[in-house]
């Protein structure tokens, strides 16, 4: 008896540390996304124990995690730090997302329930009321099923697309996206290439949805391209 309650006990408070550690895990996604940790800075583990009030158990637990999803990576004789932001990097990650999506767009145009397809109307809708209003700024913060992309993405129903793109490399994404210059920014634009892939999408168009879903990825990529040139030659 007694064996079964300790195993009972051991388990409840690995279950325990486990939501802790997902739970701290969602936190220090936001705040490196969002730029409260900066880019580059060194992570400290005795600092977000105690502002997070974490044994170093879950905390490690969590920076393995962000590890894997490649916003922070471990230095020889340094340690742990949040990534490096770099155009170069951005522009690569740019052009896997470019086919990627693309191949993402197409199935999706294939798989979409007509629901999801109202579904998708209606963001963008909605979307299209509130960016003047924000002027833009946080057209391109929106995350999970707030974000055009991830829903096109899921809606594919191919899991290893999902795992890369929504799993590997989209933190990632929002981060750049996240700490970008406006002066990297297209809202308007972006947003009426969203209701062309959208409009694909509804005639089940899959050459076409795949096509101007490339298009409008390769658009943002020459244009931070352009951002890297004049940063260079200034």
């Amino acid at each position: 008896m007694n064996v079964e309650l300790n195993s009972e006990l051991r388990n409840r408070l690995t279950d325990k540390e486990n939501t802790k550690s997902v739970t701290l895990t969602e936190a220090l996604i936001e705040v490196i996304v969002n730029g409260e940790l900066p880019s580059g800075s060194k992570i400290s583990e005795p600092e977000l124990a105690k502002r997070y009030q974490v044994s170093r158990g879950p905390l490690r637990e969590a920076i393995m995690r962000l590890e894997g999803l490649g916003l922070i990576e471990r230095e020889a004789h340094v340690g742990a730090r949040v990534i490096t932001l770099s155009p170069d990097k951005l522009v690569e990650l740019y052009a896997v997302r470019e086919a990627l999506e693309g191949m993402a767009a197409r199935l999706a145009t294939r798989y979409m329930s007509q629901e999801e397809i109202l579904s998708l109307e209606m963001l963008l809708a909605k979307h299209s009321a509130h960016i003047d209003q924000v002027e833009g700024a946080s057209y391109f913060h929106q995350e999970g099923d707030f974000d055009f992309h991830y829903r096109i993405i899921k809606a594919s129903r191919n899991q290893k697309l999902i795992a890369l793109l929504c799993d590997e490399l989209y933190h990632l994404l929002r981060m750049y996206r996240y700490q970008s210059p406006r002066s990297q920014s297209r809202p308007e634009e972006a947003l009426n290439e969203h209701k062309f892939i959208l409009q694909a999408i509804v005639n089940r168009d899959e050459e076409l949805a795949e096509m101007l879903m490339r298009r409008h990825i390769s658009g943002s990529r020459k244009l931070i391209e352009q951002q890297i040139s004049l940063a260079e030659n200034n």
